[in-house]
C-alpha cells in the first residue's frame, strides 16, 4: 500500500483524493491552508487532513515526510517552489500545478534524488502531450500537431456565459500571458486571445478558438515544425475579455485610489470570480480536438483524437476536475505500479513513448466514463 499526499484540495485536489482513496492501493492525505475546504473530507474518515501554508516550501518537506508520493494541485503561482521542495524532500511527484517556469530546470536535483517528477499531468497540458508524444513515437516525421480544448458551463448565462473549473487565478494567466506557437520550425510569440477562429462540434455547436499559451514543454521535447494550442469559450467571449484586458483589470501594477494602494487584479478577481464560481450541481463539460499530421512509411497519416465529457451527477464532480484530475490520479497509479520509473523531470509527452503505459493510462480513464476516441486517415 502506498502513501500520497495531496497538496491543495480545491476543485480538482479534492477529487483527486476521493478517487485515490477509494483504491484500497493507497492511504490518502489530504492538505489545505483553509479548513472549511476540508470539511469536504468529514464524511470520508479514511482520509486523512492537514491544515499548512503550502506556500512555504519547508512547510511543504515537513509535510511530506512519510509519504511515498506527492500530488501538487496547488494554484500556478506557487507551483514551482511547491515542486521543488517536494523534489528536494526526496518525493516522487504527480503535478497539475502549470507554473509558469520552465519545470527542466528542476531535472538536476530531481535525478541527483533519484526523484521521477511528471509535470503538467493534467488533461490539455497533459492527456495532450501523452497522445502526442504517442504519436510521434509512431511516424516517421511528424509535421503538424493542433489542439483545440476548453471546459465550459452546459447552461449559457449572460454576461460571461464562463464558469471556472479550475483556479479562477489560472484562467486570467491564461488571457494575459504571450502564446509560443512553433512555426516552420522556430518559436513565435503570439498575444493571447489572438487568431479567432469558429470550431464545430457536432454535440455541442460552434465555438471560439483563441491563442493560449498551452504547448509549454512541447517546444522544446518535440520536434514537430508547426504546433499550436487554442482554447475554447462560447461565441463573443474573447471581445468580453480583451476588453477587461486592454483596459487593465488584470494587471499586477498597483493604481492608487483614494489613498490607497491596488492591484487592478486583485479588485477584478473580487468581483469578477463569485460570478465563474462553478457551485454544486453546476453542470460543466470539457470539449477537446487534438489533430496529429506526420508521414509513415512514405504516406500521409492523420491521428485525430476527440473527447466530450460532462458533469457526473451521480458523484457530482464537474467534468474540469474529472478530466483533469483523473488523468493525475491514474499516472499516481502508473507510478504506484512501476510502469514508469525513469528518473528527473518528465512531462507526459515522454511516458506517451511507451505504448503499454498510454493503454494504461486510456482504460483507466475510460473506466472512469471519459473517453478519448481516436480517428486515423490517409490524406492524399
Amino acid at each position: 500500500m502506498k502513501n500520497v499526499i495531496i497538496l491543495g484540495a480545491g476543485r480538482i485536489g479534492a477529487p483527486m483524493a476521493l478517487d485515490l482513496a477509494a483504491d484500497p492501493e493507497f492511504r490518502v492525505c489530504a492538505v489545505d491552508n483553509n479548513p472549511e475546504i476540508l470539511k469536504v473530507f468529514d464524511a470520508v474518515p479514511s482520509i486523512r487532513t492537514i491544515v499548512s501554508d503550502l506556500s512555504e516550501p519547508q512547510n511543504v518537506k515537513e509535510t511530506v515526510r512519510g509519504y511515498d508520493l506527492v500530488v501538487s494541485a496547488v494554484p500556478g503561482f506557487m507551483g514551482f517552489e511547491t515542486l521543488r521542495a517536494a523534489i528536494e524532500a526526496g518525493k516522487d511527484v504527480v503535478d497539475i500545478a502549470f507554473f509558469p517556469e520552465d519545470p527542466f530546470l528542476l531535472n538536476p536535483p530531481a535525478k541527483e534524488r533519484q526523484v521521477t517528477a511528471v509535470v503538467d499531468c493534467g488533461v490539455a497540458p497533459g492527456m495532450t502531450n501523452l497522445l502526442a508524444g504517442h504519436v510521434d513515437r509512431m511516424f516517421d516525421k511528424t509535421e503538424a500537431l493542433t489542439i483545440y480544448v476548453g471546459g465550459l458551463p452546459e447552461v449559457r448565462e449572460w454576461p460571461y456565459e464562463y464558469k471556472a473549473g479550475f483556479s479562477p487565478l489560472d484562467v486570467v494567466e491564461e488571457y494575459v500571458r504571450p502564446a509560443r506557437y512553433v512555426e516552420n520550425g522556430k518559436v513565435v510569440v503570439r498575444p493571447a486571445l489572438s487568431e479567432p477562429e469558429l470550431v464545430a462540434f457536432p454535440e455541442i455547436g460552434t465555438l471560439e478558438a483563441f491563442n493560449t499559451d498551452g504547448l509549454r514543454t512541447l517546444l522544446t521535447t518535440l520536434d514537430i515544425p508547426d504546433m499550436k494550442e487554442k482554447t475554447l469559450r462560447y461565441p463573443g467571449h474573447i471581445e468580453k475579455i480583451g476588453v477587461l484586458r486592454e483596459t487593465g483589470f488584470f494587471s499586477d501594477e498597483e493604481i492608487e485610489v483614494k489613498g490607497a494602494r491596488v492591484r487592478p487584479r486583485d479588485v477584478t478577481a473580487r468581483l469578477l470570480f463569485p460570478k465563474w464560481q462553478l457551485k454544486p450541481g453546476d453542470r460543466d463539460l470539457t470539449v477537446l480536438r487534438m489533430i496529429v499530421e506526420g508521414r509513415r512509411d512514405g504516406r500521409n497519416v492523420r491521428h485525430v483524437f476527440e473527447m466530450l465529457d460532462r458533469y457526473d451527477p451521480a458523484t457530482r464532480v464537474h467534468s474540469m476536475a474529472r478530466t483533469t484530475g483523473y488523468a493525475a490520479t491514474m499516472m499516481v497509479r502508473l507510478l504506484a505500479r512501476g510502469l514508469y520509473v525513469e528518473r528527473g523531470v518528465s512531462p507526459p509527452e515522454f511516458i506517451g513513448r511507451k505504448a503499454e503505459c498510454v493503454a494504461f493510462m486510456l482504460e483507466g480513464l475510460k473506466k472512469r466514463g471519459i473517453v478519448y476516441r481516436e480517428t486515423v486517415s490517409f490524406p492524399d
